[in-house]
């Protein structure tokens, strides 16, 4: 039994085989039947032509192979038919073309991959991780600072005029950090610090004497041509003489600025004081004409003066 078997597995193949190529040639071959022959007649010429075929070409093959190959032509049972348009269809035609596309969408992706990388971590991240950090800063970290400065520089100050300052910058600061102003808010901060240092500071106010500087100067106002306003050009000196940086704010322009020189306005009869006593031998005897006492942070004149200054001559 197990060889009657294993011959029948062949037979069969090749029984196919053959009847596979029976329908190739009756594809190919010109062979023409009568149509009104009815079945079973066209069915026996056929066989008879292809046996004629075969046997020119010295290949036995059986009738019921013949027979086989005719019904097999008849039910199409060889031909290819191409499955229908859908979606899985598409989608395997896709798949097997994948040598085509695989490649450039693997660069495409890996391009998009590393593009995306780069923007999210070199830009986006550190844009976003940039704004939290300034959001906690403003709402938390400067707010103590500017607290921290404001009192350590109201335990410094004397004068109510100075503690007027101290609290206007701190509120100033406070609103610019609420306000998102980072860079207003930092600078209260660091006016609060500075004023800690002024605040300690004892400062001697005198008129400037050096050769090849002006000791004082006037202004016309454009809106007043009879009119002239008197300045002595003064600064502020440490006790080794050396002049400090003093903020002082310009009734001209309302500029506010850190100074080592300003005109004060004095009277006209001050200011003809001092030239007349500069007129004697270029020197101003009497230069001194001022105070920044310990605890204050602006300077005290002991000249006739409005208070009013001036940054530029």
């Amino acid at each position: 039994m197990p060889e009657t078997h294993s011959k029948a597995e062949p037979t069969e193949f090749d029984d196919v085989m053959i009847a596979m190529d029976i329908v190739d040639t009756l594809r190919h071959q010109d062979l023409i039947v009568e149509r009104e022959l009815n079945e079973e007649d066209r069915e026996r010429a056929l066989v008879q032509r292809l046996r004629e075929i075969y046997d020119a070409q010295g290949i036995d093959v059986p009738d019921h192979v013949l027979r086989d190959g005719v019904k097999a032509m008849e039910e199409d049972r060889f031909h290819y038919q191409p499955p229908a348009p859908s979606l899985q269809v598409s989608l395997a035609k896709f798949y097997v073309r994948r040598d085509r596309w695989l490649k450039p969408v693997s660069v495409a992706a890996l391009v998009l991959g590393v593009g995306w990388g780069a923007y999210h971590y070199g830009y986006a991240q550190p844009r976003t991780q940039r704004a939290e950090r300034l959001t906690f800063e403003l709402s938390t970290v400067i707010p103590q600072d500017l607290a921290s400065h404001r009192d350590k520089a109201r335990s410094l100050s004397l004068t109510d005029r100075a503690r007027e300052y101290i609290e206007a910058t701190y509120q100033d600061g406070l609103a610019a950090a609420t306000e998102g102003d980072e860079r207003r808010a930092r600078s209260a901060v660091e006016a609060l610090e500075a004023m800690q240092t002024d605040l300690n500071r004892s400062l001697t106010v005198r008129i400037v004497s050096r050769p090849g500087e002006y000791s004082g100067v006037f202004r016309i106002p454009d809106d007043a041509p009879t009119t002239r306003n008197y300045y002595l050009i003064v600064e502020a000196v440490d006790l080794r003489g050396e002049a400090q940086l003093v903020e002082i704010s310009s009734e001209e322009d309302q500029r506010t600025e850190k100074v080592k020189k300003w005109g004060v306005r004095v009277s006209e009869t001050a200011f003809n004081r001092v030239m007349r006593d500069k007129q004697e031998d270029q020197i101003v005897q009497n230069a001194v004409v001022g105070q920044k006492r310990r605890g204050a942070l602006f300077p005290e004149y002991s000249v006739e003066t409005t208070g009013g200054a001036i940054l530029d001559w």
